[in-house]
């Protein structure tokens, strides 16, 4: 059985989440046209004390514009990991992926 990706409990792992920034825009070219493909955005949280959260949401969440700091709900969230290694050591990224993003 192959693990897909964790439901988080949200508000035991992150807490209250609050919005910090746009970060990364991936596009592709489809049919000749660049379009966007997802957009990731920086978060911050009362609970986890990392230096970043970043989420990725689908182009079809569309683009968001919230004021910095202001408190953020995600809509459908999972982690899923990442794996590679340089030389012999191995290492995983977690990602935070989400449906949408909404004012809490």
């Amino acid at each position: 059985m192959e693990l897909k990706h964790v439901i988080p409990n949200m508000e035991k792992t992150f807490g209250n989440l609050e919005f910090a920034g746009e970060n990364k825009v991936k596009q592709r070219r489809i049919n000749g046209r660049m379009a966007v493909v997802s957009r990731s955005f920086n978060l911050y949280s009362d609970v986890q004390r990392a230096d970043d959260i970043v989420v990725a949401l689908p182009a079809s969440a569309g683009e968001k514009n919230f004021e910095v700091e202001e408190r953020i709900k995600l809509i459908n969230p999972k982690i899923t990991a990442e794996g590679y290694k340089i030389g012999n050591r191995g290492f995983t990224n977690y990602i935070l992926s989400a449906d949408d993003m909404v004012k809490a």
